[in-house]
């Protein structure tokens, strides 16, 4: 392990984020607003602490997979610390912990927010808001890797250790393409949902915003009410379409930008469309049977757009509202309740355990269950006509297991902290997926501003395993991973 490489890489991340918050300076001078020194001096500030840490740890050589691992991981908790700064220096939030949590929560696209008016915030800080989203939404490190194609060498090892799911995929032989593939097909559906939401009626900025909230399954809204705070039909179909979009892995919507349309051959797909589908009919049919929504046809479409948009909002970890579902019946709770562990596609922007994690459980159960009738057989679990190596169903097995065990633990450091169980289970399942609202005091139409210092640290925590899928952080806690050339030369 070399500390001078992660130093180095690490720091030209910051620099990269420190630009970043010249974009909320430009905003708050169009809006003529009084925080845009403020927001300069944030991005002045990490500039010049990523430029330190950059400048005089440069080095040349391939990246290692544990020094990739440990970048990433030191590289997010950095970003989320600096990205901080915004809110503190314009005193919108006077607390570090709140102030490190909103952008962790960003950053992760988790959607968590301590501000209980959002309305009454500048444009400035709406706009880093939501430009956290975004860039965490795809991977501050994948755009960088598309940027410097030095770090095309070990890049890989970065790509690895960021994109979800259990096996990243390249579309193209360099690690560089693969990243400028990925963002090209993320700015593409970014500018289409910007373009349709400003031809139903939604102002320039609001529509910015919530594309990139979006499209990054983030959930930050420029509304207290979220997006039922937009009464419009075309805008919540709209956003349907593109939550959806974002939940699906973005290799297959590159294949179909080039002419392969290839995803009714994905199973992964399948499973995923079929999850939403499924939940969205149970709740519209148990949500109008009980009498939630008018009679006639403007009730059953009310209950069918609000059913589509919270089974797509909560299985793609966007956290958007369009209902306060915690008014509908104990029944659609659940049914909800059980989506927080499904997650998008594995290459989505997506947070949760992953579709295809799931269809790999189901299917290696299905192989035990056979394996009982027929010990002897020799059973492989696949996707389509790809087999699934054993190495990687046990670290499969090993990720939902650690997943579930730390909504465990997370829950009972929040009961400790004061939360009663339904809100304590309910924020750490809705910080580790990625979600943002949760159940009782976390949520539709909740936020985590009332918390303690230490829960939001916790939580914040919590989000960044999350985002990085356990592994990626955990190891940093293991001793051998910081045996071999430990040096700072």
């Amino acid at each position: 392990m070399s500390l001078r490489r992660v130093a180095n890489v690490v720091g030209l991340f910051q620099v990269f984020v420190g630009l970043a918050m010249l974009i909320p300076v430009v905003v708050s001078l169009l809006y003529r607003e009084g925080d845009a020194g403020a927001l300069f001096l944030a991005s002045l500030t990490t500039l010049v602490a990523g430029g330190a840490l950059y400048l005089p740890t440069r080095f040349n050589g391939e990246i290692t997979t544990r020094e990739g691992f440990a970048i990433v991981t030191m590289a997010w908790a950095a970003t989320a610390n600096f990205g901080a700064l915004p809110y503190l220096f314009t005193g919108v939030l006077s607390s570090p912990a709140a102030a490190v949590f909103e952008a962790m929560s960003g950053f992760t696209t988790t959607g968590a927010t301590v501000f209980a008016d959002i309305e009454s915030l500048s444009h400035g800080i709406l706009f880093w808001r939501s430009l956290t989203h975004w860039l965490g939404g795809m991977g501050i490190i994948v755009l960088v890797i598309a940027v410097l194609p030095y770090l095309g060498v070990g890049g890989m090892q970065l790509f690895r250790a960021e994109v979800p799911g259990p096996t990243p995929e390249r579309l193209r032989p360099r690690i560089t393409q693969t990243a400028k593939l990925l963002w090209f097909v993320y700015v593409g559906l970014t500018a289409a949902q910007t373009l349709l939401y400003v031809a139903g009626g939604m102002g320039l900025f609001d529509a910015v915003n919530h594309s990139f909230a979006t499209l990054a399954t983030g959930g930050f809204s420029t509304k207290n009410a979220s997006m039922a705070g937009f009464d419009s039909r075309y805008i919540h179909y709209v956003t349907i379409v593109f939550m959806y979009l974002a939940g699906v892995n973005f290799s297959l919507h590159y294949r179909a930008a080039t002419g392969r349309m290839v995803y009714l051959r994905d199973q992964e797909w399948r499973l995923y469309t079929y999850v939403i589908l499924i939940a969205a009919g149970l709740l519209a049919v148990v949500n109008f049977a009980s009498g939630g929504y008018a009679p006639g046809v403007a009730g059953v479409e009310g209950a069918v757009r609000d059913a589509l948009f919270q089974s797509v909002s909560i299985t793609t970890t966007t956290g958007f509202v369009s209902a306060d579902y915690e008014m509908w019946i104990p029944g659609s709770q659940m049914i909800l309740f059980a989506l927080f562990f499904v997650g998008g596609m594995a290459g989505s922007t997506g947070g949760g355990i992953k579709v295809l994690r799931v269809l790999l459980l189901l299917k290696q159960t299905g192989n035990e269950i056979r394996k009982h009738l027929h010990p002897r057989a020799i059973l492989l679990t696949r996707v389509g006509t790809r087999a699934i190596r054993e190495d990687v169903m046990a670290n499969i097995i090993g990720f939902v297991i650690l997943y579930l065990l730390l909504c465990l633990a997370g829950a009972l450091v929040m009961g400790f902290l004061g939360m009663d169980p339904l809100t304590a289970l309910a924020a750490s399942m809705a910080s580790l997926g990625n979600v943002g609202p949760g159940f009782g005091d976390v949520g539709a139409t909740d936020n985590y501003g009332w918390m303690s210092d230490p829960a939001l640290v916790v939580l914040s925590f919590l989000m960044l395993v999350g985002r990085l899928e356990i592994y990626t952080v955990l190891l940093l806690f293991h001793p051998e991973t910081w045996k071999a050339r430990r040096s700072f030369h």
